[in-house]
C-alpha cells in the first residue's frame, strides 16, 4: 500500500496549513516586491520571511534522507510534501529549504564532500544562508548524454586546472550563489564512464566568469539559469569529489530523488492549474450559460481529476520502490515518472490558459509562468526521448536471450 506514515500525515497537515497562512498570501507580496527590484535576480525580504517562519515551525530540509540534517522522512513519505509546495512553485520550496538544485547539491556534499566541503558549503546551505549551482550542461554537446562533457579539468602536482563553458547552471544568477559542483574530464583516455570528475568550485574563484543569464520562453527566473566560462581556474586536489573518474556515478546518484522531487512538484501545479481551471469556468458565461457547464470543459476537467491521480501514483510507487530496494532498482520507475508528470502537468495547465482566455497568457494569473518551468522540466534533468529509450531498452531485455 502507497500509504505514508504517521509521521508523513503530521507534515502534511503541518505543510498545508504553512501554505494557506503564509505562503498563499505572501504571492502577491512577492509579485510587488519583485516588479519592485532592479533585477530579476533578486532575494526579495519577503521570501527570507517566509524561510524564517518554516524554520520556526520545524518545516525545514524536508527532504533530507539524514536525520541529522532534517527529520529523516522517506522517499514515500516526503514525495506528498514536494507536491504540496508545487502549488506555489515559485516560492514554497525555497520558503522550507527544499528547492532544486541546492536539494540536489547537498546530498552530494553529504554523501561525498570532505568535512571542508561540509564546514564551509553544506552547512550554510542547510542553514538557507547560501545557494549553490550545478554545472554540468554544456552548449556545444548533446549534454543528454553526460559522457560528452567537454570541459577538460587537467590534472596538475597539486590539483586540476579547469577549461571550457557552461550553461544553464541553475541558481547560478542567484544574489546568494557562493559555490559551484562542476562535472568536466579529468581522464579522456578512459573507459567511457570512468573519464568525469565533479569539483567543488567558488562562483568567484579567479577565472570563473558568469557571462549571462539564460531567458526561458522569455522569463528570467529568479534564481537564473547561468553561462558560465572557465579560464584557467586553478582548483586544489582536495576539492574533488569522491574522487577522480567518479563523477558520471555521481551524477546518476543525485538525479534519482531530485527528480521524485521534481515529479512530485509537477503534480501539485497541475492541481493547481485545476482548480483555476475549475474556479474561471464556474465564474465565466458565454452565449447564456457557464463554461463550467459545457461538454469539453467538463471532459478537460474529469481528464486532469484522472490524469493527476494516475501521476501521483506512478510516482509515490517510485518512491516507495526507492526506499524498499534502492535508486538503481528503480531506475525504470524513476525514468517513466520523468517522462509522464511533467508532460501532464503541461496539459492540464494548457487548458486552463485556454478557459482563461486572454488573461491565462498575462502574468495576473500564474499559469504561463508554470507552463513554462513545466515545458523547461522535459529537458531538465534528462530530455524525454532518454528516458523513454532507457525504459525501452529495460523492456526488450525481457524478451531477448
Amino acid at each position: 500500500m502507497l500509504e505514508t506514515t504517521e509521521r508523513g500525515r503530521d507534515y502534511q497537515e503541518r505543510l498545508r496549513k504553512f501554505m494557506d497562512d503564509f505562503v498563499y498570501p505572501a504571492e502577491s507580496v512577492y509579485a510587488q516586491q519583485m516588479a519592485a527590484a532592479d533585477s530579476p535576480h533578486t532575494q526579495p525580504q519577503i521570501l527570507e520571511d517566509l524561510k524564517a517562519e518554516a524554520k520556526s515551525q520545524g518545516l525545514w530540509n524536508l527532504f533530507h534522507p539524514d536525520p541529522q540534517w532534517g527529520p529523516g522522512l522517506t522517499n514515500l513519505e516526503y514525495a506528498p510534501l514536494a507536491e504540496i509546495t508545487g502549488h506555489s512553485i515559485e516560492i514554497a520550496p525555497e520558503s522550507i529549504n527544499c528547492n532544486a538544485p541546492d536539494t540536489g547539491n547537498m546530498e552530494v556534499f553529504t554523501r561525498f564532500g570532505s568535512d571542508e566541503h561540509k564546514e564551509k558549503y553544506l552547512g550554510p546551505l542547510l542553514n538557507g544562508e547560501i545557494a549553490s549551482a550545478f554545472a554540468m550542461t554544456e552548449p556545444a554537446v548533446a549534454s543528454s548524454d553526460a559522457t560528452n562533457v567537454e570541459m577538460r579539468m587537467e590534472p596538475t602536482d597539486d590539483g586540476f586546472v579547469l577549461n571550457g563553458r557552461k550553461w544553464f547552471a541553475s541558481n547560478g544568477m542567484h544574489p546568494h550563489c557562493r559555490v559551484l559542483i562542476v562535472m568536466g574530464k579529468t581522464s579522456p583516455d578512459a573507459e567511457v564512464h570512468r573519464q568525469q570528475s565533479m569539483l567543488v568550485v567558488p562562483i568567484d574563484a579567479p577565472g570563473v566568469t558568469v557571462v549571462r543569464n539564460l531567458p526561458v520562453f522569455g522569463y528570467h527566473d529568479r534564481e537564473g539559469h547561468a553561462e558560465i566560462t572557465f579560464e584557467d581556474v586553478r582548483v586544489p586536489a582536495s576539492d574533488i569529489l569522491k574522487g577522480e573518474g567518479e563523477g558520471f556515478a555521481i551524477s546518476q546518484a543525485r538525479l534519482g530523488p531530485g527528480r521524485i522531487h521534481h515529479c512530485m512538484r509537477a503534480i501539485g501545479a497541475a492541481e493547481r492549474a485545476l482548480e483555476l481551471m475549475v474556479k474561471r469556468a464556474e465564474e465565466r458565461v458565454t452565449f447564456g450559460e457557464r463554461l463550467s457547464s459545457r461538454a469539453n470543459i467538463q471532459d478537460w476537467i474529469a481528464e486532469a481529476r484522472i490524469e493527476i491521480d494516475q501521476a501521483r501514483l506512478l510516482t509515490l510507487h517510485a518512491a516507495d520502490m526507492m526506499d524498499k530496494h534502492g535508486n538503481k532498482v528503480a531506475k525504470n520507475e524513476i525514468a517513466e515518472i520523468k517522462v509522464v508528470a511533467p508532460a501532464m502537468a503541461l496539459k492540464i495547465i494548457d487548458r486552463a490558459i485556454q478557459v482563461h482566455g486572454g488573461a491565462g497568457v498575462t502574468e495576473d494569473f500564474p499559469l504561463a509562468s508554470m507552463w513554462a518551468h513545466m515545458r523547461t522540466l522535459r529537458l531538465a534533468d534528462g530530455p524525454d526521448e532518454v528516458h523513454k529509450r532507457s525504459i525501452a531498452r529495460n523492456e526488450m531485455k525481457k524478451y531477448r536471450k
